[in-house]
Formats: structure tokens, C-alpha cells, sequence
């Protein structure tokens, strides 16, 4: 399936608590997590099984386009 690849992440600190997770090149991945840790590593296995399944279904595997800039608003 290839080598290492890295992909960005969006987290977001629910008002509720914990973390949602969504991947902006992968839009079918979208997890969550009690903690930072807990979502890192719940994106991992998500993103992990996605790929698996592109693979499998021979669907490229987009690239990822680091010309974005983050903005957080208040």
C-alpha cells in the first residue's frame, strides 16, 4: 500500500467534551475522542482502515496539499 503518508487533521474541543476528529482529504473519516490522546489515536485507526479500503477498491489515494493556513476564531 505504499510508505508512510501524512495527512492533516481538524480537531475540535466539543462544548460537551472531548474531541471530534475529520480529515479534510479523506472526507469519510470522521472520529472522536475523550481526550487529545484518545482522538490521535482513534484518527489513526480511522484513517488506517480507510486507506485499507481505497487500496482494496483501487481508489487512488489523494495527496495532501500543505497551501492552507489554520485560522481559529473565537
Amino acid at each position: 500500500m505504499g510508505g508512510a503518508r501524512e495527512f492533516d487533521v481538524v480537531m475540535v474541543a466539543e462544548a460537551e467534551g472531548g474531541y471530534s476528529v475529520n480529515v479534510a482529504e479523506l472526507p469519510s473519516v470522521a472520529t472522536q475522542g475523550e481526550s487529545i490522546e484518545d482522538a490521535c489515536a482513534n484518527a489513526r485507526e480511522a484513517i488506517d482502515g480507510d486507506l485499507r479500503v481505497m487500496h482494496e477498491d483501487g481508489v487512488a489515494i489523494p495527496s495532501v496539499h500543505r497551501d492552507r493556513v489554520a485560522l481559529c476564531v473565537e
